[in-house]
């Protein structure tokens, strides 16, 4: 990985996107007679900058933010100065609550409003690849897909009433019909017409882990390789699409089957690298293995679908939106001990691989590894935490609910103790970069 290109990329990623969240408080405080004394990128100590009227731009040291300094406001810089003063006029402290918490929300917004723009543009230049295919191909057992009795060659007519044309169709309505708790599927099986509903808890279980129902097309997708086994042997790697086995076209659900009939016999094996076919002799063990783990990947027809520039601002929000969802749902996933925190936070080192390695890629894929970026953004700065967004709008709700400010000594000492925790997670998940790296 070069060095310079890395920095570079990160410093983009990140510049835009703290650029854009905070010219979303800016652009608020401005709105409503605010004054704002201080636009910096990165928390204090100030690094260097330029003072322009009222408000002082500029660059600060620690890298992992920004802030906007409003007159009359607690914040990052832990300004006391206004506390022994009447509120004035045009100081954050002065405006109603409703004004407040608007500014507050309007870096969330702009970045909210930057991964839909970037994904409307992305979408009206290059389309949607779909796949269209309405007939499931695999159903993952103890799935909720299988509790709820799909089988394989059901084909799905409608999800809650809304008819399917590609599979996109089916998982986007399932996995937001399933945040009503109740799901009804229309299907055909061998030509007969059969619904399936489900309810709570299986229709949560489907937010929580998968849904479990795989289209036709799918293909028996490589993920590792055993040691000392037959595949090893081969040459066989991860990353390759098996073909064939001994004769037989091997879909994701058949490999294990048709591995276990020639079990004990050397047969001919193919397989996909890249866009290249590979061919060798194998032979399964006597228990029916040749020591592969295998994941399914579609295969089949995919087509692309053109949109207008009009037509294509809903499917950037609905993308937006899906993207905020997967999200939520892996922070879930973190918090009840799922995933590893460790394998799924990802720091400045990781976030400028990942900027660099999209960037190489082209254009798009970094405008969207940068959408992807702005919509985390914009959900972890609404956490109720200290020192983020959505500890500013806690205090807002406090004062709104029981009609007394907080003490500006007590927002700044709980700013303070969020701020230093705000550093030692940075501290970690940067130390987690490097034993990553």
């Amino acid at each position: 990985m070069d060095f310079l290109p890395t920095i570079f990329y990160f410093l983009l990623t990140i510049g835009v996107l703290v650029l854009v969240h905070e010219l979303g408080h800016f652009l608020a405080a401005k709105l409503f007679g605010m004054r704002v004394d201080r636009f910096s990128i990165g928390f204090p100590p100030r690094a260097f900058g330029k003072k322009i009227g009222d408000t002082d731009y500029c660059i600060s040291w620690i890298p992992i933010g920004g802030y906007v300094k409003i007159a009359g406001m607690v914040d990052e810089s832990f300004d006391t100065n206004f506390m022994n003063e009447d509120p004035k006029p045009w100081e954050f402290r002065a405006k109603p609550i409703w004004q407040r918490m608007i500014v507050i929300c309007a870096g969330v917004a702009m970045n909210i409003l930057l991964a839909v723009v970037i994904f409307w543009g992305i979408i009206y230049y290059q389309g949607k690849s779909v796949r269209p295919v309405t007939e499931a191909g695999y159903v993952a057992p103890e799935s909720p897909a299988a509790k709820a009795g799909f089988h394989a060659g059901d084909i799905i007519v409608s999800v809650n009433g809304k008819a399917v044309a590609h599979w996109e169709e089916i998982e986007n309505f399932v996995y937001t019909g399933a945040l009503t708790g109740t799901l009804t599927l229309n299907i055909k099986r061998g030509g007969q017409p059969m619904t399936i509903t489900m309810t709570q808890p299986l229709a949560s279980a489907i937010l929580e882990d998968r849904f479990g129902l795989y289209p036709t097309g799918m293909a028996a997708y490589v993920t590792s390789i055993e040691s000392g086994k037959p595949a090893e042997k081969t040459g066989l790697t991860p990353g390759d699409v098996i073909v064939s086995v001994n004769g037989e076209t091997i879909s994701f659900q058949s490999l294990q089957e048709i591995v276990k009939r020639s079990s004990g016999k050397e047969v001919p094996i193919r397989w996909k690298r890249d866009e290249a076919i590979q061919e060798a002799r194998i032979t399964p063990t006597s228990d029916g293995k040749i020591g592969v783990g295998f994941s399914p990947v579609y295969t089949g027809p995919v087509e692309q679908i053109r949109y207008s520039l009009l037509a294509a601002l809903p499917e950037g929000i609905s993308d937006a939106w899906n993207m905020s969802w997967m999200n939520l749902k892996s922070i879930y996933q973190i918090f009840v001990g799922r995933v590893s925190f460790s394998k799924s936070v990802a720091g400045p080192i990781m976030i400028a691989k990942m900027a660099t390695r999209s960037a190489e890629v082209g254009i798009l894929s970094f405008l969207g590894f940068m959408a992807l970026l702005s919509m985390n953004l914009a959900i972890i700065n609404l956490f109720p935490f200290p020192a983020l967004d959505g500890g500013h709008a806690m205090f807002l709700v406090y004062e709104g609910i029981f009609r007394r400010e907080i003490p500006a000594k007590v927002k700044i000492a709980i700013q303070q103790v969020g701020f230093v925790l705000l550093l030692v997670f940075m501290a970690f998940v940067l130390y987690n970069d490097i034993i990553r790296f």
